[in-house]
């Protein structure tokens, strides 16, 4: 198993660049739509720094490219101010969570300044329990994390190849216990059963 590294997700952001070149009409269009806040479920929410949009744009591709449908504010809701912490936005970002099922909390340098994540994770913690933590690094060669303060309190996620050669999302406890993403989102916090290394 290994844990996700900069370079790769940012290789895989350059496909959804090269795809997006979205005109300024469409754009409108697009955030006309979205101002209804039409509600869809999905299976992820991208909890992330704004100043990792590149790293984000990544993420959401590799994990779309597994089979999983995402969940990126500024993607989704452009219509959002980051910038400012308003009651609204918060409303829309608590309706958005809601139809999610689970929250993946990814972790970069600039995710320490973040002042959405932290409310993000709480929230989401409390109404479903199924948050995660992806740690993104500037390299890796194990499948060890242990998050900071808090964090760690957490399982975090990796990503594999199975026996099939098909890769798969895994949910590990610590670097030795570990399920599928599939069977710890689906299944009860205390009902889980920890596979060993």
């Amino acid at each position: 198993m290994a844990l996700f590294t900069e370079g790769t997700i940012r290789q895989r952001a350059k496909v959804e660049i090269a795809k997006s070149s979205v005109t300024k009409k469409a754009a409108e269009i697009i955030m006309e739509e979205n101002a209804s806040l039409k509600l869809t479920t999905y299976d992820i929410f991208l909890s992330h720094s704004f100043h990792d949009a590149e790293l984000i744009l990544g993420m959401k591709g590799v994990l779309e490219d597994l089979g999983y449908t995402i969940y990126v504010d500024w993607i989704e809701d452009p219509f959002l101010d980051r910038t400012k912490v308003s009651s609204k936005t918060a409303e829309i970002l608590r309706q958005r969570m809601n139809f999610c099922k689970s929250l993946f909390y990814v972790t970069t340098t600039n995710s320490e300044n973040s002042k959405w994540m932290p409310w993000e994770c709480g929230y989401f913690d409390g109404k479903k329990e199924k948050v995660a933590i992806v740690p993104v690094l500037k390299e890796s060669s194990s499948n060890s994390y242990s998050g900071q303060e808090y964090l760690g309190l957490y399982p975090y996620i990796v990503k594999q190849s199975s026996n099939t050669n098909k890769e798969l999302l895994w949910t590990r406890l610590d670097n030795n216990n570990y399920v599928s993403y599939d069977t710890w989102v689906s299944t009860s916090n205390s009902k889980i059963v920890w596979k060993q290394d």
